[in-house]
């Protein structure tokens, strides 16, 4: 008999990522409910049961289209999804009722008895803060830039001075906007005579530039391992896509597995490493995206990696 068990996919809507992989599901005919916690109301309801019978979570979640058992959730897919800011309601109702959303469906859904996460939003949390990526990067071996984290306006001139060239990176991606415009913090390089007083309002993340020939992305799903390099010629990558050339390669297996005991260490499933290449061919650690998107990547080099979430979501947990 096929397992009908449901993979649930949360995501917000607008999520070609995600699309990717529930075609890949579909082809396996495996039952998915993609839903977005944004739609809480009338186009998402939840109901649990706790205490009243055998199994430790009973209930439903409804969509428009699907009902989902919440007992025999198979996996979830914990992509992108968006909470709701309830807008029309006045500030402290508004907080009030996205508190009661966040630990209401949220914690539901941790309560919930077996099902693989890919990846578990709090383990995400855990895993996205950089400074502990890099110290748990050093920790099993992998190499690290020189950086430092501090709001302290002479270390940083200190430690800028130290070294030939230096970039600022942010410590973590925020929506931003300028003049109404959203802008975006790319890695730029920063001078000792750049730095102020401003520096010790907030942590700043400094770290010295790899003299690189490219860069390296570096997909785990799973056991599967998918390591693209990335031709730019420019400091940060991601500045100009049109700009990239691709080319699939193979990780040495001494890397590999430190990249398995790093997803180990945070509990995760899967996750997309970045590194830097320098001309001997060494990696240099940037950092982990435990959620990051690689549905491009997909498109320019062929390689399998929706597949490989289906497969992984279609398994399901380990008994």
């Amino acid at each position: 008999m096929s397992d009908r068990r449901p993979v649930l996919v949360v995501t917000e809507v607008d999520d070609v990522t995600a699309d990717l992989v529930i075609t890949a599901l579909n082809r396996q005919k495996v039952p998915v409910a993609r839903f977005n916690p944004a739609d809480i109301g009338a186009a998402l309801t939840v109901s649990a049961r706790f205490g009243s019978g055998p199994a430790s979570v009973a209930g439903q979640l409804r969509t428009p289209s699907r009902t989902v058992d919440l007992a025999e959730v198979r996996s979830v897919y914990w992509r992108r999804p968006v909470w709701p800011v309830f807008a029309e309601l006045q500030h402290d109702d508004a907080r009030f009722a996205a508190a009661q959303t966040r630990y209401g469906l949220a914690g539901t859904l941790y309560a919930l008895d077996g099902p693989l996460w890919v990846n578990h939003p709090l383990r995400n949390a855990a895993a996205d803060y950089k400074p502990a990526q890099l110290a748990v990067a050093q920790r099993l071996g992998l190499r690290v830039p020189p950086t430092l984290v501090t709001n302290d306006p002479d270390e940083a001139r200190c430690f800028v001075s130290s070294y030939e060239q230096v970039i600022f990176k942010t410590l973590r991606w925020t929506p931003y906007q300028r003049d109404g415009v959203p802008v975006t913090g790319w890695a730029d390089r920063v001078s000792a005579t750049e730095i102020d007083e401003r520096v010790s309002v907030v942590p700043h993340l400094f770290q010295t530039v790899v003299d690189k020939t490219g860069d390296l992305r570096v997909l785990i799903v799973g056991r599967d391992v998918f390591a693209v390099h990335i031709e730019s010629g420019m400091l940060d990558w991601r500045k100009n896509y049109s700009n990239l050339a691709y080319c699939v390669v193979d990780l040495p297996n001494c890397v590999e597995e430190m990249l398995f005991a790093y997803l180990k260490h945070f509990g995760l499933v899967s996750g997309s490493f970045d590194f830097a290449v320098d001309k001997t061919g060494d990696l240099w650690w940037l950092e982990l995206n435990p959620n990051g998107q690689w549905g491009w990547l997909e498109e320019r080099t062929g390689l399998a990696m929706s597949a490989a979430f289906a497969d992984l979501l279609t398994q399901g947990a380990a008994p």
